[in-house]
């Protein structure tokens, strides 16, 4: 059965430099480089303040009033959702561009 999380073959590529072979594989490679603590760090806090200020500006009105209904909470969970892919693509895909084009700095 093959899993969905990166092996720990993937997780080592912090050590190995950009464009080698075992970067360039593809989506396995791309998880294990958005999943290193400092990428998630910064993930999170960005997930976190925009989902904030966006439930607070679209939602909040309706959650203080008690009329929030399951497709409110659902709204409120896409604000954390959505900005917390932005970046974590932005990552990826800025790290594989580099590798592809054989620059060594993968950060």
């Amino acid at each position: 059965m093959a899993s969905i999380l990166p092996s720990r073959r993937d997780m080592r590529l912090e050590k190995e430099p950009a464009g080698s072979a075992a970067f360039d594989r593809g989506w396995r490679a791309a998880l294990a480089y958005v999943l290193r603590r400092e990428h998630l760090r910064r993930t999170v806090r960005i997930a976190l303040v925009v989902g904030v200020v966006l439930t607070t500006v679209n939602q909040l009105d309706v959650i203080v009033r008690g009329d929030a209904t399951a497709i409110t909470w659902i709204k409120s969970g896409t604000n954390y959702v959505i900005p917390s892919s932005s970046p974590t693509w932005g990552c990826s895909a800025g790290a594989l561009s580099r590798a592809r084009r054989g620059l060594t700095s993968v950060r």
